[in-house]
């Protein structure tokens, strides 16, 4: 009786102080371009319409993506999707248990030996079924990696964070410059105007400070004081969103 009670002020305090959007079980969001998409525990795919949410395509995907690239997911089996006209269509070439469709319209990659690979914005704005994928030089392996024009983090299975300026654009001859040990995440996200938000292994979020044209690794780790716990997030047109442990998808402005 106790927990219920607790269970229940936890959500009208998040009623309270941010917007609240229901939806069955999310797993992971993504937000960019003006969109957002997610998926569930039963690895549906959904986009938000003003306020309620519309499934988004047939085909059964445990991560999706969104960006200036378009719309992207993988399902259980690492298989690549990409969104045409009203679909997924599998885009054969290479498995990857995660992509991000941020950055300058490439595609990032993650396969699941943690190598990272690319997309070029010229192939993945092909038609094409078959994809040629790019393999990153360097030797830093990552479990999550998101992009923008202002470079991509990623995660390492450490949860130790990576930056890196460029990972795409120069046949992925980019290092992964900036190591952060001090935050250990689980997932960071990228918004398209720099913006980074990490969530770490307790379901705490961080913002990273100090971030500037001259400074696009930013300089410190500030903690977003939160009365929930956090699983994943994504930052898009100055809005952050979070999926919580609870189940629901928050809305905050910042």
């Amino acid at each position: 009786l106790h927990c219920l009670a607790m269970r229940i002020l936890i959500i009208i305090i998040i009623i309270i102080i941010f917007k609240i959007f229901n939806c069955d079980n999310p797993k992971t969001i993504d937000a960019g371009q003006g969109m957002v998409v997610m998926t569930d525990k039963n690895s549906s795919a959904f986009f938000l319409s003003r306020s309620s949410w519309s499934k988004l395509g047939s085909v059964s995907l445990k991560h999706v993506s969104v960006g200036p690239a378009g719309i992207w997911g993988v399902d259980q089996q690492n298989e690549v999707y990409k969104f045409v006209a009203s679909d997924f269509v599998p885009t054969h070439g290479l498995e990857l248990k995660q992509v991000d469709a941020g950055g300058q319209g490439q595609v990032i990659g993650v396969a699941k030996s943690d190598r990272i690979h690319c997309l070029t914005a010229n192939k993945a704005s092909s038609i094409k079924e078959i994809m040629h994928w790019s393999t990153s030089s360097v030797t830093d392996l990552l479990i999550y990696i998101s992009c923008a024009p202002t470079g991509c983090w990623g995660v390492n299975a450490q949860q130790s964070i990576f930056f890196t300026v460029n990972l795409c654009l120069q046949a992925l001859a980019a290092t992964l410059v900036i190591i952060f040990t001090n935050v250990l995440a689980v997932n960071v996200e990228v918004g398209s105007d720099g913006n980074v938000f990490v969530v770490n292994r307790l379901g705490l979020l961080y913002e990273r400070t100090g971030i500037s044209d001259h400074v696009p690794q930013g300089t410190d780790w500030k903690k977003i004081e939160m009365s929930v716990k956090i699983k994943h997030a994504s930052y898009d047109l100055g809005y952050l969103w979070l999926v919580t442990e609870e189940g629901f998808i928050v809305k905050c402005t910042k």
